[in-house]
């Protein structure tokens, strides 16, 4: 039998990377409600100021924050109410306060000339138009200067930036309506072997449920990418190679889920051999689960092949350390775009765990807190048990020349959750 001569995951990224500096990311302009979740092709400056006026963030008076020094619960001032500003009105422009006088203003309302705070109404008490305010205010307390959130001309939103909902809320405030986001990432995910049947199916004996395809594509997904396809096909090698050509045509990225250790019917890597070229530059990763990985490039199509072994867990394990953070972030900065899409934090590992010599090793673990201080519970199982993952909330990783973990270690601990 042929041995996998394996690379380390460092290596195995270094080769990644060589390749995929040739992409030329593509970019389109989209309404802004077509963005969620996309990253940002260009920076973003604000038109206006951010609020575009002076105004409260709270219910209360406007006052002149020195005719308040000295109040308290027991002894208020005493402040004449000379008006109220009405929301959405430009009447507000019109109302002052001087020495003595304040006016109602309402959470969003535009400040008076002369005030420079609010008091909460909380702290007040009308007397028939004459206010006792029972706390003293310091200038600024309860607004906020227009400009102080984004000012006009200044940097909004960064290139690389993921458009999350706050994002669209600062573009909507800014006026903004349509943005230029790259496009994503193209994945076609097959997943291979005779024993496989859809979902939906009841399987007949020796049969089991296709788990790896909607798996891969909801964690494709997760991290940025575009699913053209899925399929499930059974280990024909002709079908599977003619498989591969075609979606090689259209996706930056092929995944083949099975076939790739070095069984009867393991024929992906010679199969990605035959279609690409220069072809495989791995084949086999120096990590548990996942060994036979198959990494494979096709100058030609600028296309990443890639074989991930055909139990789930080891499948998404690949998949993580492989096109998770690490990968969409490293790929947006070969187009000079800041982007940090990676969720880690450190915690203190339950018990000992041992090393595997010659392999680092992919821990799956359960998070608990107690005290302000996270612990890694080890989520332990046999090879293709996706409850493995189910009860996981993340993973770390043991160096492959590190002899294993001891009780209460401090370990970094990588989460399962998208951005």
């Amino acid at each position: 039998m042929k041995l996998l001569t394996v690379d380390t995951i460092e290596q195995a990224k270094e080769k990644l990377l060589t390749h995929v500096k040739s992409w030329q990311l593509k970019t389109e302009t989209l309404s802004l409600c077509e963005t969620q979740g996309r990253i940002l092709a260009e920076d973003i400056f604000s038109s206006c100021n951010i609020p575009p006026f002076h105004r409260s963030t709270v219910d209360g008076y406007a006052v002149a924050a020195s005719d308040t020094a000295g109040a308290g619960e027991t002894v208020p001032v005493y402040l004449k109410k000379t008006g109220s500003v009405i929301m959405g009105q430009q009447c507000a422009a019109s109302l002052s306060i001087r020495c003595g006088e304040c006016v109602y203003v309402p959470t969003g309302g535009m400040m008076p000339a002369g005030a420079d705070a609010v008091v909460m109404i909380e702290y007040t008490e009308d007397a028939g138009g004459i206010i006792a305010v029972y706390e003293a205010v310091s200038p600024g307390t309860g607004t906020i200067e227009a400009g102080e959130d984004f000012l006009e001309g200044k940097l909004l939103l960064k290139k690389g930036s993921r458009i999350r909902p706050q994002e669209i809320g600062a573009l909507c405030a800014a006026g903004i309506t349509s943005i230029t986001v790259y496009v994503p990432l193209a994945v076609s995910i097959i997943s291979a072997g005779d024993e496989l049947t859809v979902p939906e199916n009841n399987p007949a004996p020796g049969e089991i449920r296709d788990i790896n395809s909607n798996t891969l594509k909801a964690l494709a997904e997760k991290y940025g990418y575009f699913v053209i396809s899925t399929q499930m096909l059974n280990d024909d090698e002709m079908r599977l190679e003619a498989a591969v050509k075609n979606v090689m045509v259209s996706a930056d990225i092929v995944i083949v889920s099975g076939g790739s250790s070095q069984g009867e019917k393991d024929n992906t890597a010679l199969i990605m051999s035959r279609v690409s070229k220069p072809g495989v530059f791995t084949h086999g990763l120096a990590v548990k689960p996942g060994k036979p990985t198959i990494l494979g490039w096709d100058e030609e199509t600028k296309t990443l092949l890639a074989g991930l072994p055909g139990h789930p867990v080891s499948a998404v394990m690949i998949f993580e350390l492989l096109f998770g953070a690490f990968f969409a972030e490293e790929v947006y900065q070969i187009s000079n775009s800041s982007f940090s899409i990676s969720h880690s934090l450190q915690a203190k590992i339950s018990c000992n765990v041992p090393g595997s010599p010659g392999r680092a090793v992919c821990l799956p673990v359960a998070l608990s807190l107690d005290n302000g201080t996270y612990t890694a519970n080890p989520v332990f199982g046999k090879a293709g048990m996706i409850s493995v993952l189910t009860r996981a909330d993340g993973y770390l990783i043991i160096d492959m020349n590190k002899e294993g973990l001891k009780k209460d270690e401090i370990v970094l601990v990588h989460l399962f959750k998208g951005i």
